[in-house]
């Protein structure tokens, strides 16, 4: 799916996300990655919904979001608490999306100004 440009120019931007794939900037990453408003877009570890493991969110903490959005692939899933406890317990909000929701939903707060973190498995 393609998304429509955004006069943010200075800030990552998801441009488009497909099978496989996720486009940051007009950069194709095929890979997990973490995207901030500003600063490098980072790949992440986990190879994919199942590998997820407390250590991958401690590199979420690191990174001080107020919110997280985790792209979980195709489709809508959850991560076990325990998981994500480094962060809830600081009181980082964490919401588990389907990869596309997940995209368009950073576009609309990073646009806001807030503080966002997309954690992003492909589709």
């Amino acid at each position: 799916m393609k998304l429509h440009a955004s006069p943010t120019q200075t800030l990552n931007t998801v441009t488009a996300y497909g099978p496989g794939w996720i486009e940051i900037n007009a950069r194709r990453h095929q890979r997990p990655v973490l995207v901030r408003p500003e600063g490098e877009v980072l790949d992440w570890a986990p190879p994919g919904f199942e590998a997820l493991a407390p250590e991958h969110f401690e590199t979420i903490l690191a990174l001080g979001p107020e919110v997280v959005l985790l792209g979980t692939g195709p489709a809508q899933r959850f991560p076990h608490p325990r998981l994500i406890a480094t962060l809830t317990s600081r009181g980082i909000g964490v919401e588990s999306m389907d990869t596309g929701a997940a995209c368009r939903t950073y576009n609309i707060l990073m646009v806001e100004g807030r503080k966002v973190l997309a954690a992003l498995i492909p589709v």
